[in-house]
């Protein structure tokens, strides 16, 4: 697999029949809640969301152990520059402890990452899925702003190899990856979204990067994003980036089946992360 992602394969479909913990689709049609307003970060929630992403960093950069905590704590480093992803989680914010389990896991494969705190935004609007479109835009606006966040700090830093920086997001987070065109990232992972029209965006505006690696991981029967949700808004669902990345030859979109929504700690979303980052791994 190694070998196909350095060669830029054309687009594939790998069915990993995994005996994972299923997580049912979800029935009916729920009513959505909302609470909170703000979409949109000012200056103190911008240096707060960075102050308090959640940071792993190697033992190449430690000395010692892998750090794994908020950026405002990270320890004096040693020289030199390494990998990093910058990731931006799901709509359940940094708390899930698969958060942190994943990037402890990157740092035992060398690779640094960030995950900038969406929720430092106070009064930051939390929403119980399904509620209407243009919200869910003003949130996707907030997640892309978070990109930049995290650039501006990297390049104020001396540990991360701005030519070996990749980005990565779930869910939510997925949706701003997924719509980054810029050429700034040396590649893009997209778990647990799908790339289509639906319920969750006005439209999908999957960006087209020629020439950029991308990796697309969702759940066969996603409870959120494919024909399992019954209000999902798309009958002609596929349930994963497929035709979104199509024209791309350097993409590649992995199905797991009987995957739960947050699938990053699963050992086959684990087992293609790890392959298509190791062509990020040399200077």
């Amino acid at each position: 697999m190694t070998s196909m992602l350095h060669r830029g394969a054309v687009l594939a479909l790998l069915l990993s029949l995994a005996a994972c913990a299923p997580l049912g689709g979800v029935h009916g049609t729920p009513g959505g809640k909302v609470q909170g307003t703000a979409t949109m970060h000012d200056a103190a929630s911008s240096r707060a969301a960075i102050e308090g992403a959640q940071v792993a960093l190697p033992s190449r950069l430690t000395g010692g152990a892998p750090y794994v905590g908020r950026w405002r704590d990270m320890p004096r480093l040693q020289p030199g520059r390494v990998p990093v992803v910058v990731f931006l989680h799901g709509s359940s914010g940094l708390g899930l402890p698969a958060i942190a389990e994943w990037q402890r896991w990157l740092a035992g494969l060398g690779i640094a990452s960030v995950a900038p705190d969406s929720f430092a935004l106070p009064g930051r609007l939390r929403y119980t899925s399904p509620i209407d479109k243009p919200t869910y835009e003003r949130i996707h606006a907030l997640r892309a702003s978070e990109i930049a966040l995290a650039q501006q700090a990297l390049a104020a830093s001396d540990w991360a190899d701005p030519r070996r920086l990749v980005l990565a997001g779930t869910s939510e987070g997925a949706v701003a990856v997924a719509r980054h065109g810029a050429d700034d990232f040396a590649g893009r992972i997209i778990y647990a979204w799908s790339c289509e029209d639906n319920y969750f965006v006005e439209r999908a505006s999957t960006a087209a990067t020629p020439g950029r690696p991308v990796l697309n991981v969702i759940g066969m029967a996603d409870p959120y994003f494919s024909a399992t949700n019954a209000w999902l808004g798309q009958p002609q669902a596929r349930g994963h980036c497929a035709a979104a990345l199509q024209a791309n030859p350097q993409a590649m979109v992995v199905l797991l089946a009987q995957a739960p929504h947050t699938l990053i700690h699963l050992p086959q979303a684990r087992a293609v992360t790890a392959a298509f980052l190791q062509q990020f791994a040399s200077p």
